[in-house]
């Protein structure tokens, strides 16, 4: 099968993205410069992406694969399963803090990884294409924020 290439990467690669909720509404334009910035990995089931309490340095989109977010207060029952489309350790765009829990692979994941670098650097160059991911991140958060309380009994809100 003979595959054809846009700068190194398929042009598939732009519509990945595009499934993405963080990179929804984005033009193939803006995909294509967000899909530049954008960096490859892979891992394998066990393996884990990142710990609870390291430094958080970037953002995960996860292209194919599960995910599992852990926390000890947890045991061995995820927080949270992830799959392809999703996106975790969005944190470490906003601020310097330390991972609030741990990632690890359930089967062989894709990753494209966005570092918080990049995408300061994405602040500098392409403002608006910046600030439509931070509103979209923004909006992620609140919602991400109204279930949590949602599911807390009144008296504890």
């Amino acid at each position: 099968m003979l595959k054809l290439s846009f700068g190194g990467k398929a042009p598939a690669a732009h519509h990945r993205l595009g499934r993405t909720f963080l990179f929804s509404g984005l033009s193939r334009r803006q995909l294509k410069i967000v899909d530049a910035l954008l960096h490859d990995r892979h891992y394998l089931a066990g393996e884990v992406v990142f710990d609870l309490g390291e430094e958080g340095q970037a953002l995960y989109i996860l292209l194919s694969g599960r995910m599992a977010v852990l926390h000890p207060a947890q045991g061995d029952r995820p927080v949270a399963e992830l799959g392809a489309g999703d996106f975790f350790g969005e944190m470490a765009l906003l601020d310097e803090m330390p991972r609030s829990a741990q990632v690890r692979a359930l089967a062989d994941c894709h990753v494209a990884v966005l570092f918080r670098g990049d995408f300061e650097k994405l602040m500098e160059s392409h403002a608006e294409l910046a600030s439509r991911i931070a509103m979209q991140l923004a909006r992620y958060l609140g919602n991400r924020l109204r279930q949590m309380l949602a599911q807390r009994p009144a008296a504890q809100v």
